[in-house]
Protein backbone atom coordinates (compact mmCIF):
# COMPACT_ATOMS: atom_id res chain seq x y z
CA UNK A 1 0.00 0.00 0.00
CA UNK A 2 1.30 3.45 -0.89
CA UNK A 3 0.85 6.59 1.18
CA UNK A 4 -0.13 6.93 4.84
CA UNK A 5 0.01 4.35 7.57
CA UNK A 6 -2.46 1.68 6.55
CA UNK A 7 -2.17 -0.06 9.92
CA UNK A 8 -3.98 2.89 11.49
CA UNK A 9 -7.17 2.49 9.43
CA UNK A 10 -7.46 -1.24 8.64
CA UNK A 11 -8.06 -4.18 11.02
CA UNK A 12 -4.94 -5.97 9.80
CA UNK A 13 -4.31 -9.59 10.77
CA UNK A 14 -7.72 -9.81 12.42
CA UNK A 15 -10.60 -12.25 12.03
CA UNK A 16 -13.85 -10.41 12.72
CA UNK A 17 -17.11 -12.17 13.51
CA UNK A 18 -20.22 -10.65 11.99
CA UNK A 19 -22.14 -9.83 8.82
CA UNK A 20 -19.59 -9.37 6.05
CA UNK A 21 -21.62 -6.70 4.24
CA UNK A 22 -21.68 -4.53 7.36
CA UNK A 23 -18.00 -5.18 8.07
CA UNK A 24 -16.71 -4.53 4.56
CA UNK A 25 -18.59 -1.23 4.41
CA UNK A 26 -16.21 0.00 7.11
CA UNK A 27 -13.20 -0.42 4.80
CA UNK A 28 -11.96 2.54 2.74
CA UNK A 29 -12.08 2.54 -1.05
CA UNK A 30 -9.11 0.92 -2.80
CA UNK A 31 -7.54 -0.32 0.45
CA UNK A 32 -7.08 -4.04 -0.36
CA UNK A 33 -4.81 -5.61 -2.97
CA UNK A 34 -6.57 -8.96 -3.22
CA UNK A 35 -9.96 -10.36 -2.28
CA UNK A 36 -9.85 -14.14 -2.32
CA UNK A 37 -12.69 -16.21 -0.95
CA UNK A 38 -14.94 -19.24 -1.24
CA UNK A 39 -18.52 -18.24 -0.42
CA UNK A 40 -20.97 -20.81 0.99
CA UNK A 41 -22.31 -22.87 -1.88
CA UNK A 42 -26.01 -22.62 -2.66
CA UNK A 43 -28.02 -25.08 -0.54
CA UNK A 44 -25.09 -27.44 -0.22
CA UNK A 45 -24.19 -27.40 3.48
CA UNK A 46 -25.31 -25.87 6.75
CA UNK A 47 -22.75 -23.17 7.51
CA UNK A 48 -24.55 -22.01 10.62
CA UNK A 49 -26.55 -19.15 9.12
CA UNK A 50 -25.96 -16.47 6.52
CA UNK A 51 -25.46 -16.86 2.80
CA UNK A 52 -26.04 -20.22 1.13
CA UNK A 53 -29.36 -20.93 2.85
CA UNK A 54 -31.51 -18.91 0.45
CA UNK A 55 -34.62 -20.62 -0.89
CA UNK A 56 -34.20 -19.35 -4.46
CA UNK A 57 -31.04 -19.36 -6.54
CA UNK A 58 -31.83 -15.84 -7.75
CA UNK A 59 -31.81 -14.57 -4.17
CA UNK A 60 -28.49 -16.29 -3.49
CA UNK A 61 -26.91 -14.69 -6.55
CA UNK A 62 -28.33 -11.26 -5.69
CA UNK A 63 -26.86 -11.45 -2.18
CA UNK A 64 -23.50 -12.66 -3.47
CA UNK A 65 -23.32 -9.94 -6.11
CA UNK A 66 -24.17 -7.28 -3.51
CA UNK A 67 -21.11 -8.39 -1.54
CA UNK A 68 -19.07 -8.63 -4.75
CA UNK A 69 -19.73 -4.97 -5.54
CA UNK A 70 -18.41 -4.00 -2.12
CA UNK A 71 -15.34 -6.17 -2.72
CA UNK A 72 -14.71 -4.36 -6.00
CA UNK A 73 -14.97 -1.04 -4.19
CA UNK A 74 -12.27 -1.88 -1.65
CA UNK A 75 -9.83 -3.40 -4.17
CA UNK A 76 -7.00 -1.21 -5.47
CA UNK A 77 -6.75 -0.24 -9.13
CA UNK A 78 -4.03 -2.84 -9.71
CA UNK A 79 -5.69 -5.42 -7.46
CA UNK A 80 -7.62 -8.61 -8.11
CA UNK A 81 -10.62 -10.59 -6.91
CA UNK A 82 -10.64 -14.40 -6.84
CA UNK A 83 -13.91 -16.22 -6.12
CA UNK A 84 -14.29 -20.01 -5.80
CA UNK A 85 -17.77 -21.51 -6.07
CA UNK A 86 -19.21 -24.98 -6.35
CA UNK A 87 -22.21 -26.13 -8.35
CA UNK A 88 -25.45 -27.85 -7.40
CA UNK A 89 -27.80 -30.39 -8.95
CA UNK A 90 -31.54 -29.78 -9.02
CA UNK A 91 -33.90 -32.32 -10.55
CA UNK A 92 -30.81 -34.24 -11.80
CA UNK A 93 -29.52 -31.20 -13.69
CA UNK A 94 -26.59 -28.92 -12.89
CA UNK A 95 -27.64 -25.35 -12.15
CA UNK A 96 -24.30 -23.88 -13.33
CA UNK A 97 -24.24 -21.66 -10.26
CA UNK A 98 -20.57 -20.61 -10.56
CA UNK A 99 -21.00 -19.49 -14.16
CA UNK A 100 -24.23 -17.63 -13.46
CA UNK A 101 -22.33 -15.74 -10.79
CA UNK A 102 -19.38 -15.04 -13.12
CA UNK A 103 -21.70 -13.70 -15.82
CA UNK A 104 -23.52 -11.55 -13.27
CA UNK A 105 -20.21 -10.21 -11.97
CA UNK A 106 -19.01 -9.18 -15.44
CA UNK A 107 -22.42 -7.69 -16.27
CA UNK A 108 -21.99 -5.21 -13.42
CA UNK A 109 -19.50 -3.47 -15.71
CA UNK A 110 -17.11 -3.13 -12.78
CA UNK A 111 -14.67 -5.94 -13.63
CA UNK A 112 -13.08 -8.02 -16.33
CA UNK A 113 -12.78 -11.81 -16.04
CA UNK A 114 -9.13 -12.74 -16.66
CA UNK A 115 -9.26 -16.50 -16.07
CA UNK A 116 -11.53 -19.35 -15.10
CA UNK A 117 -8.97 -21.44 -13.23
CA UNK A 118 -9.93 -25.07 -12.63
CA UNK A 119 -9.21 -26.71 -9.30
CA UNK A 120 -8.77 -30.44 -9.90
CA UNK A 121 -9.39 -32.32 -6.65
CA UNK A 122 -7.02 -35.25 -6.30
CA UNK A 123 -9.23 -36.80 -3.62
CA UNK A 124 -12.88 -36.14 -4.54
CA UNK A 125 -15.57 -37.54 -2.29
CA UNK A 126 -15.75 -41.27 -3.13
CA UNK A 127 -19.26 -41.75 -4.45
CA UNK A 128 -20.69 -44.15 -6.99
CA UNK A 129 -23.32 -42.63 -9.26
CA UNK A 130 -25.14 -44.81 -11.77
CA UNK A 131 -26.17 -41.99 -14.09
CA UNK A 132 -23.37 -39.39 -13.85
CA UNK A 133 -19.67 -39.04 -13.13
CA UNK A 134 -18.16 -37.92 -9.85
CA UNK A 135 -17.66 -34.15 -9.67
CA UNK A 136 -13.96 -33.48 -9.05
CA UNK A 137 -13.38 -29.89 -10.24
CA UNK A 138 -14.34 -26.39 -9.16
CA UNK A 139 -13.64 -22.98 -10.74
CA UNK A 140 -11.66 -20.09 -9.30
CA UNK A 141 -12.65 -16.90 -11.16
CA UNK A 142 -9.99 -14.20 -11.41
CA UNK A 143 -11.50 -10.73 -11.84
CA UNK A 144 -9.71 -7.37 -12.19
CA UNK A 145 -10.84 -3.73 -12.23
CA UNK A 146 -8.33 -2.40 -14.76
CA UNK A 147 -5.87 -3.67 -17.34
CA UNK A 148 -3.02 -2.55 -15.05
CA UNK A 149 -3.46 -5.30 -12.46
CA UNK A 150 -0.37 -6.60 -10.67
CA UNK A 151 0.64 -9.97 -12.09
CA UNK A 152 3.68 -12.16 -11.40
CA UNK A 153 3.34 -15.38 -13.43
CA UNK A 154 6.99 -16.28 -12.85
CA UNK A 155 6.13 -16.93 -9.18
CA UNK A 156 3.03 -19.00 -9.96
CA UNK A 157 3.25 -22.81 -9.79
CA UNK A 158 7.02 -22.72 -9.76
CA UNK A 159 8.58 -25.97 -10.91
CA UNK A 160 11.64 -26.77 -8.79
CA UNK A 161 13.12 -29.10 -11.42
CA UNK A 162 15.43 -27.57 -14.05
CA UNK A 163 13.71 -26.90 -17.39
CA UNK A 164 14.23 -29.55 -20.01
CA UNK A 165 16.07 -28.77 -23.21
CA UNK A 166 13.43 -28.82 -25.89
CA UNK A 167 15.75 -29.35 -28.84
CA UNK A 168 19.20 -30.62 -29.55
CA UNK A 169 21.74 -27.84 -29.81
CA UNK A 170 23.72 -29.71 -32.47
CA UNK A 171 24.19 -29.14 -36.17
CA UNK A 172 20.61 -30.10 -37.10
CA UNK A 173 18.83 -27.41 -35.06
CA UNK A 174 16.25 -25.72 -37.33
CA UNK A 175 17.64 -27.22 -40.53
CA UNK A 176 14.27 -28.67 -41.57
CA UNK A 177 12.88 -25.15 -41.82
CA UNK A 178 15.43 -24.17 -44.50
CA UNK A 179 14.06 -26.98 -46.65
CA UNK A 180 10.47 -25.87 -46.00
CA UNK A 181 11.36 -22.28 -46.92
CA UNK A 182 12.77 -23.53 -50.25
CA UNK A 183 9.60 -25.56 -50.88
CA UNK A 184 7.28 -22.65 -50.08
CA UNK A 185 5.69 -20.20 -52.52
CA UNK A 186 7.18 -17.19 -50.71
CA UNK A 187 8.70 -14.47 -52.85
CA UNK A 188 12.47 -14.31 -53.24
CA UNK A 189 12.69 -11.44 -50.74
CA UNK A 190 10.46 -13.24 -48.23
CA UNK A 191 12.57 -16.39 -48.50
CA UNK A 192 15.75 -14.37 -47.94
CA UNK A 193 14.30 -12.67 -44.86
CA UNK A 194 13.03 -15.99 -43.50
CA UNK A 195 16.49 -17.60 -43.88
CA UNK A 196 18.18 -14.65 -42.12
CA UNK A 197 15.71 -14.72 -39.22
CA UNK A 198 15.98 -18.50 -38.91
CA UNK A 199 19.78 -18.44 -38.85
CA UNK A 200 19.72 -15.78 -36.13
CA UNK A 201 17.39 -17.89 -33.97
CA UNK A 202 19.52 -21.00 -34.54
CA UNK A 203 22.57 -19.15 -33.23
CA UNK A 204 20.56 -18.14 -30.12
CA UNK A 205 19.81 -21.81 -29.48
CA UNK A 206 23.45 -22.80 -29.89
CA UNK A 207 24.56 -20.06 -27.49
CA UNK A 208 22.05 -21.33 -24.94
CA UNK A 209 20.02 -18.11 -24.96
CA UNK A 210 16.82 -19.98 -25.84
CA UNK A 211 15.88 -23.64 -25.51
CA UNK A 212 14.47 -24.10 -28.98
CA UNK A 213 12.48 -22.62 -31.82
CA UNK A 214 9.45 -23.16 -34.00
CA UNK A 215 8.77 -21.62 -37.38
CA UNK A 216 5.49 -21.23 -39.26
CA UNK A 217 5.62 -20.55 -43.00
CA UNK A 218 2.76 -19.28 -45.17
CA UNK A 219 1.35 -22.01 -47.38
CA UNK A 220 3.27 -24.73 -45.51
CA UNK A 221 1.76 -24.67 -42.02
CA UNK A 222 -1.89 -24.41 -41.03
CA UNK A 223 -3.09 -20.90 -40.24
CA UNK A 224 -3.63 -19.85 -36.62
CA UNK A 225 -6.95 -18.29 -35.66
CA UNK A 226 -7.49 -15.66 -32.98
CA UNK A 227 -6.36 -15.70 -29.36
CA UNK A 228 -2.67 -15.43 -28.63
CA UNK A 229 -1.87 -16.63 -32.16
CA UNK A 230 -3.48 -13.53 -33.66
CA UNK A 231 -0.16 -11.64 -33.82
CA UNK A 232 1.62 -14.60 -35.32
CA UNK A 233 -1.08 -14.90 -37.97
CA UNK A 234 -0.52 -11.26 -38.94
CA UNK A 235 3.24 -11.85 -39.17
CA UNK A 236 2.71 -14.86 -41.45
CA UNK A 237 0.37 -12.89 -43.69
CA UNK A 238 2.66 -9.84 -43.83
CA UNK A 239 6.14 -11.41 -43.89
CA UNK A 240 5.44 -14.95 -45.05
CA UNK A 241 6.68 -16.51 -41.80
CA UNK A 242 6.84 -16.17 -38.03
CA UNK A 243 9.42 -17.43 -35.54
CA UNK A 244 8.52 -18.68 -32.05
CA UNK A 245 11.36 -18.71 -29.54
CA UNK A 246 10.98 -21.34 -26.80
CA UNK A 247 12.37 -20.50 -23.37
CA UNK A 248 12.22 -23.99 -21.90
CA UNK A 249 9.83 -23.07 -19.08
CA UNK A 250 6.67 -25.01 -18.49
CA UNK A 251 3.44 -23.34 -19.54
CA UNK A 252 1.52 -21.58 -16.78
CA UNK A 253 -1.81 -23.34 -17.23
CA UNK A 254 -5.20 -22.42 -15.79
CA UNK A 255 -5.30 -25.65 -13.75
CA UNK A 256 -4.49 -26.25 -10.08
CA UNK A 257 -4.25 -29.82 -8.83
CA UNK A 258 -4.57 -30.17 -5.06
CA UNK A 259 -6.32 -32.44 -2.60
CA UNK A 260 -9.25 -31.31 -0.49
CA UNK A 261 -7.99 -30.64 3.03
CA UNK A 262 -9.29 -31.96 6.31
CA UNK A 263 -7.83 -30.73 9.58
CA UNK A 264 -8.13 -32.45 12.93
CA UNK A 265 -10.17 -30.40 15.37
CA UNK A 266 -11.68 -28.11 12.73
CA UNK A 267 -15.28 -28.99 11.91
CA UNK A 268 -15.73 -26.64 8.97
CA UNK A 269 -17.46 -28.67 6.20
CA UNK A 270 -15.48 -27.21 3.28
CA UNK A 271 -11.80 -26.46 3.78
CA UNK A 272 -10.06 -25.28 0.66
CA UNK A 273 -6.33 -25.92 0.47
CA UNK A 274 -3.82 -23.41 1.81
CA UNK A 275 -1.60 -24.37 -1.15
CA UNK A 276 -4.14 -22.94 -3.60
CA UNK A 277 -4.29 -19.66 -1.69
CA UNK A 278 -0.49 -19.56 -1.68
CA UNK A 279 -0.36 -19.78 -5.47
CA UNK A 280 -2.73 -16.83 -5.85
CA UNK A 281 -0.71 -14.82 -3.32
CA UNK A 282 2.42 -15.42 -5.39
CA UNK A 283 0.62 -14.55 -8.63
CA UNK A 284 -1.37 -11.48 -7.56
CA UNK A 285 0.29 -9.86 -4.51
CA UNK A 286 3.58 -8.60 -3.15
CA UNK A 287 4.93 -9.02 0.39
CA UNK A 288 3.21 -6.53 2.67
CA UNK A 289 0.02 -6.34 0.57
CA UNK A 290 -3.41 -6.57 2.21
CA UNK A 291 -5.64 -9.58 1.48
CA UNK A 292 -9.34 -9.78 2.38
CA UNK A 293 -11.39 -12.96 2.75
CA UNK A 294 -15.04 -12.08 3.52
CA UNK A 295 -15.85 -15.77 4.13
CA UNK A 296 -12.78 -16.75 6.14
CA UNK A 297 -14.28 -20.09 7.24
CA UNK A 298 -11.53 -22.41 8.40
CA UNK A 299 -8.86 -19.74 7.97
CA UNK A 300 -6.92 -21.02 4.95
CA UNK A 301 -6.43 -17.50 3.57
CA UNK A 302 -5.15 -16.16 6.90
CA UNK A 303 -2.73 -19.08 7.27
CA UNK A 304 -1.29 -18.55 3.79
CA UNK A 305 -0.91 -14.81 4.39
CA UNK A 306 0.81 -15.44 7.72
CA UNK A 307 3.29 -17.78 6.07
CA UNK A 308 4.13 -15.49 3.16
CA UNK A 309 4.27 -12.03 4.68
CA UNK A 310 0.92 -10.61 3.61
CA UNK A 311 -1.58 -8.84 5.86
CA UNK A 312 -5.00 -10.50 6.13
CA UNK A 313 -8.50 -9.41 7.08
CA UNK A 314 -11.09 -12.13 7.59
CA UNK A 315 -14.85 -12.12 8.20
CA UNK A 316 -17.25 -14.89 9.17
CA UNK A 317 -20.76 -14.86 10.57
CA UNK A 318 -20.31 -18.13 12.46
CA UNK A 319 -18.57 -17.64 15.85
CA UNK A 320 -17.32 -21.23 15.86
CA UNK A 321 -15.56 -20.77 12.51
CA UNK A 322 -14.02 -17.49 13.68
CA UNK A 323 -12.62 -19.31 16.69
CA UNK A 324 -11.37 -22.24 14.57
CA UNK A 325 -9.68 -19.88 12.11
CA UNK A 326 -8.07 -17.81 14.86
CA UNK A 327 -6.74 -20.91 16.61
CA UNK A 328 -5.37 -22.22 13.33
CA UNK A 329 -3.49 -18.99 12.62
CA UNK A 330 -2.11 -18.89 16.15
CA UNK A 331 -0.94 -22.46 15.80
CA UNK A 332 0.97 -21.53 12.62
CA UNK A 333 2.46 -18.49 14.36
CA UNK A 334 3.60 -20.65 17.29
CA UNK A 335 5.16 -23.19 14.93
CA UNK A 336 7.07 -20.42 13.14
CA UNK A 337 8.30 -19.04 16.46
CA UNK A 338 9.43 -22.49 17.59
CA UNK A 339 11.32 -22.98 14.32
CA UNK A 340 12.96 -19.58 14.70
CA UNK A 341 14.33 -20.45 18.13
CA UNK A 342 15.22 -24.03 17.24
CA UNK A 343 12.60 -25.72 19.44
CA UNK A 344 11.73 -29.28 18.55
Amino acid sequence: MQGGNITDILPLNQILCGDNIELIQQLPNRSVQLVITSPPYFQQRDYGGGMGNEVRLEEYLENLLSLFRECVRVVTGDGSLVFNLGDKYEDSSLLLVPYRFAIGATETGLVKLVNDITWVKKNPTPRQFRRRLVSSTEPFFHFVKTADYFYNPDAFMVDKTPPKKLQSQGRNVGQKYFKLIDQSDLSADEKHNARVALEKAIQEVRRGEIAGLRMKIRGIHAEAFGGQDGGRKIQVEKNGFTLIRLRGNKLKRDVLEHSVESIKGIKHPAIYPVKIVEEFLHLLTRPGDVVLDPFIGSGSTAVACKQFGRYYIGYDINPDYCEYAQNRVEMIANENTSSLFGDS
